[in-house]
């Protein structure tokens, strides 16, 4: 699992066996193709055409138009299991950390000690890959037990950074409460809010501005939160962003003295 490095794009490709990505907080707008590459990029490149919503009042070929299924599958109902029980025993500590698999993550971590902590080749923790995939209830397991959040793999990706990429907006909260750098920052020059940004993750920028994240900081393609926002037409992103100059400018405004 060796990653390439494109001049001006970071790709972390990752391959843990018979997993999905967890749910991300935009589903309509960030709809995943089910590979087990996961892409961080920050730019330069080309934001995907939106197709227009279909008109509701225009019938399809079959007579009826089209819609959005609401029927909630087996996985969003937790009757799914992402392994037969038959291979959990064979899966890392990371790839159980991954998948969310809590009961057999447990048995990990009674076996060893610090194992809670311990780095696979790459670099990557346990609470990593669990941050990465969204998995919150593994993530807040792990750091109960002692993982440490402030950990960053060879390439200094950080449990922030990836879960802000994939907009899990409440593992964002979870690691700043353990007083994380809200501005760390890795081999491409990439912060958690660079990342939220580029991923069109509205919520994500909301959380990380609310507690501070810079806005002046440049990746090494020399982009800033809002040249990326700007550059890729997210305009959600772009209000959210000029809203939280405004409020930093009006909080600085002195007031006159009264004469």
């Amino acid at each position: 699992m060796e990653p390439t490095q494109p001049a001006e794009d970071l790709i972390l490709a990752q391959q843990p066996p018979a997993s999905e990505l967890g749910e991300p907080e935009d589903p309509g707008e960030e709809a995943t193709d089910g590979s087990e590459t996961v892409v961080l990029s920050l730019f330069p490149c080309t934001p995907e055409p939106v197709n227009p919503e279909p008109d509701a009042s225009v019938s399809s070929p079959q007579g009826s138009s089209l819609k959005h299924s609401t029927t909630l599958t087996n996985r969003q109902r937790g009757n799914e299991v992402s392994a037969l029980p038959a291979t959990l025993d064979s899966l890392s500590i990371h790839q159980l950390a991954a998948q969310g698999e809590l009961d057999q993550l447990k048995e990990h971590l009674r076996k060893g000690d610090n194992l809670v902590n311990k780095p696979d080749e790459r670099g990557f923790t346990p609470l990593i890959w669990a941050s990465a995939f969204g998995e919150i209830e593994t993530v807040r397991f792990l750091l109960d037990w002692g993982a440490d959040p402030h950990i960053l793999a060879k390439e200094r990706e950080s449990a922030l950074s990836l879960a802000s990429t994939g907009g899990y907006t409440d593992i964002v909260g979870l690691l700043l409460e353990r007083d994380v750098d809200i501005n760390i920052y890795d081999w491409n020059g990439g912060t958690p809010l660079l990342y939220a940004v580029r991923g069109n993750h509205v919520k994500c920028v909301e959380a990380l501005l609310a507690r501070g994240a810079d806005l002046t900081t440049e990746a090494d393609s020399g982009y800033t939160p809002m040249d990326l926002a700007v550059a890729l037409g997210y305009r959600k992103v772009q209000q959210v962003i000029e809203n939280h100059i405004l409020k930093l400018f009006q909080s600085n405004l002195v007031p006159a003295d009264p004469e």
